[in-house]
C-alpha cells in the first residue's frame, strides 16, 4: 500500500517542502530503503522511527519498506523528516487513514521511545508553509511558540508520537505547557547597559549617536582603557526597536542556526555579536560542510562588534567586504547556493599602534613609523573605505575619570534618533530603503546633495585627502545623517565638515601624502 506524507526541511532562511512517500510491499525478508538524496540524519531515521513505532504497540507484517523523498535531485538534511515519515508508514500500514495526511505538514524528531524532539528551521518553514496555502502544521510541543507567531497558520503541536496518532485518528489535540500564552513571543531582552556610564568622550559619543541615526558602519580607534568597548556595547540601547518583518527575519536565522539556542519565540530586541578575534572565515561570514549562518548573518538586523580588528585573519577581514555591501552572504556549492541575510551595523575598535599607544598624552609610543605602518596595512584599503565613520578614541584624562557628574543617558539620546529615522523612513520610503547608510549614488544626488558652500568644502576636502568617490559618497551619507538629527533639510558646509572629521584614517593618509 503507498502512502504519502508532506514537509518541509530548512533552506538557507527558506524552505524545501518534501513528499514523503512509503511503498509497503509484504515479503518474507523484510527491508527498509531510503531514497532521495537523504544525509546521514536522514538515514538513519528508520532506526529511529521503527523503534518508536514499537513503543507505540503497533505490529506489522515482514514487508519490503521503499521510502521515497520528494524532489529526488534535491538533498534532505536534518531529523526534521522523522514524524511524516513515521506517519506515511503508519498509514502505508493501515493503522492511520491515508486522506488525513492530506493538507497539513508535519515535522519533528523522534526518540527511540518515540517522544518528539524540536527541531531547526520551524519559523522559514511556517512562514513558507503560510504563503503556500498549507492550512495546518503539526510539530513537537518544544517548536509551538516558535510557529505561533505566524499568524493564519494552524499549530497543532504534540509530545509523542502517540499523541500526533491520536490527533490524526480521531482529531483529539493535545494543549502542551510550552504553548504558554499562545503569542509566541520570547522572554523580555536583557537590560542594556547606558550611555550615561560613558566618561568624557564627547566626539565618540556623538559619532555613536550618528552611526545609530544613519545605520552607519563605525570604527573606533584609540588606546587601551579609552572606552571603545564600552562605547560599542552601548550601541543597540540607542537604535530603534526591531519592527515587525525585521524581528521575523532575525528570528528565522537564529531558527536555522545550530551555533545559538534555539528561539522560544520571536526575537524583538537587536542582537549583539562579538566573535573572538581567533574567529575562522566559515564561523564569521558562514558556510560549513553543511551551511550554517556566520557571525554577520546572526548580527542582522543588529551590531557586529569586532574588538581587536587588525588582529582578526586577514581572510576573515577581507570577507566582510561583500557583506558590508551587499547586506547578504552567499555560500556556494557543488550542488546548491544559499543566500543568508547580513544586514549587520559593523562597530569595529583598534588600537592606534602596536603598543597601543600613539597619541597617547600619558603614555610614550614605543613603535617605529615602520612597525606602525605595517600594523595599519592590516586593514585593507577597501575594507575601511566601506566604513562610513571612522573616530579617534583618546584616553580618558584622569580629572575626567574623578569627576561624579554622568553623561546624557541612552533613552535621551535614542528619542533624537528614533526622530532621525522617522525623518528618513518618509524620504526613503519611495525607493524602498531602510535608512541613510543604504542609499546609492542615484539616491545620493536625489537626497544628500549639500548646498553649495558644502560642496565646495567637500571638493577641497577631496582634493586635499584624496579621497575616493566611495569615500565620497560615504561622507554625504553621513552628512545626511547630521542633518536629519538637526531637523535640517538641506546638508549645510556644517554638516559636511563634521562627516569629512569622522574619516580619520583619509586625514592621517592625507597628511603623510603631503610630508
Amino acid at each position: 500500500m503507498l502512502a504519502k506524507a508532506y514537509s518541509a526541511t530548512p533552506r538557507g532562511i527558506g524552505a524545501l517542502f518534501v513528499t514523503v512517500e512509503v511503498d509497503r510491499i509484504r515479503a518474507q525478508m523484510p527491508s527498509v530503503t531510503v531514497v532521495g538524496l537523504p544525509d546521514t540524519a536522514v538515514r538513519e531515521a528508520r532506526d529511529r522511527i521503527f523503534s518508536a513505532i514499537r513503543h507505540l504497540g503497533r505490529r506489522s507484517e515482514p514487508a519490503n519498506v521503499v521510502i521515497n523523498l520528494a524532489p529526488a535531485d534535491e538533498r534532505k538534511e536534518g531529523a526534521t523528516l522523522d514524524l511524516p515519515m513515521a506517519a506515511a508508514f503508519l498509514a502505508a500500514a493501515g493503522h492511520l487513514p491515508v486522506d488525513r495526511l492530506e493538507k497539513r505538514l508535519l515535522l519533528g524528531e523522534l526518540s527511540l521511545e518515540g517522544r518528539l524532539q524540536p527541531v531547526r528551521g520551524v519559523l522559514p518553514i511556517a512562514l513558507a508553509a503560510r504563503d503556500h496555502g498549507v492550512p495546518e502544521i503539526v510539530l513537537p510541543a518544544a517548536n509551538a511558540r516558535e510557529a505561533g507567531v505566524v499568524a493564519g497558520l494552524e499549530v497543532v503541536a504534540a509530545a509523542t508520537l502517540g499523541q500526533v496518532v491520536e490527533y490524526l485518528r480521531s482529531g483529539t489535540r493535545f494543549e502542551p505547557e510550552a504553548l504558554g500564552d499562545g503569542h509566541g513571543r520570547s522572554p523580555l531582552p536583557p537590560p542594556q547597559p547606558d550611555l550615561a556610564d560613558v566618561v568624557g568622550q564627547e566626539q565618540a559619543r556623538r559619532a555613536l549617536e550618528v552611526a545609530a541615526a544613519g545605520g552607519h558602519h563605525l570604527l573606533l580607534m584609540g588606546p587601551p582603557g579609552s572606552g571603545k568597548s564600552m562605547l560599542a556595547r552601548r550601541l543597540p540601547g540607542i537604535l530603534p526597536p526591531l519592527t515587525a518583518e525585521e524581528a521575523l527575519e532575525t528570528t528565522c536565522v537564529y531558527s536555522v542556526s545550530t551555533r545559538v539556542p534555539r528561539p522560544s519565540g520571536l526575537l524583538e530586541w537587536r542582537p549583539f555579536r562579538a566573535p573572538h578575534h581567533t574567529v575562522s572565515l566559515a564561523a564569521l561570514v558562514g558556510g560549513g560542510a553543511n551551511p550554517q549562518p556566520g557571525e554577520v548573518s546572526l548580527a542582522h538586523n543588529g551590531v557586529l562588534f569586532l574588538d581587536e580588528l587588525t588582529e582578526f585573519r586577514r581572510d576573515a577581514l577581507e570577507g566582510l567586504r561583500q557583506p558590508l555591501e551587499d547586506r547578504v552572504v552567499t555560500v556556494s556549492r557543488a550542488r546548491s547556493s544559499l543566500s543568508f541575510p547580513a544586514g549587520f551595523q559593523l562597530v569595529a575598535a583598534a588600537n592606534p599602534c602596536p603598543c597601543g599607544h600613539l597619541g597617547d598624552d600619558r603614555r610614550d609610543c614605543l613603535c617605529t613609523p615602520h612597525a606602525v605602518h605595517r600594523y595599519r596595512s592590516r586593514l585593507s584599503g577597501p575594507l575601511v573605505d566601506r566604513i562610513d565613520l571612522q573616530v579617534q578614541v583618546p584616553a580618558v584624562p584622569w580629572r575626567a575619570l574623578a569627576d561624579d557628574r554622568r553623561g546624557e543617558p541612552s533613552r535621551a539620546v535614542a528619542e533624537r534618533v528614533w526622530a532621525a529615522r522617522q525623518r528618513q523612513g518618509a524620504r526613503l520610503a519611495e525607493g524602498g530603503l531602510r535608512c541613510n547608510a543604504d542609499m546609492g549614488p542615484d539616491a545620493i544626488r536625489r537626497w544628500a546633495r549639500p548646498d553649495d558652500d558644502g560642496r565646495r568644502l567637500l571638493e577641497q576636502a577631496s582634493r586635499a585627502l584624496g579621497l575616493s568617490a566611495r569615500a565620497w559618497h560615504r561622507i554625504l551619507r553621513v552628512a545626511r545623517s547630521i542633518a536629519d538629527l538637526a531637523d535640517a533639510e538641506s546638508i549645510s558646509a556644517a554638516h559636511v565638515a563634521e562627516a569629512i572629521a569622522y574619516r580619520s584614517l583619509d586625514r592621517e593618509a592625507g597628511a603623510s601624502a603631503r610630508t
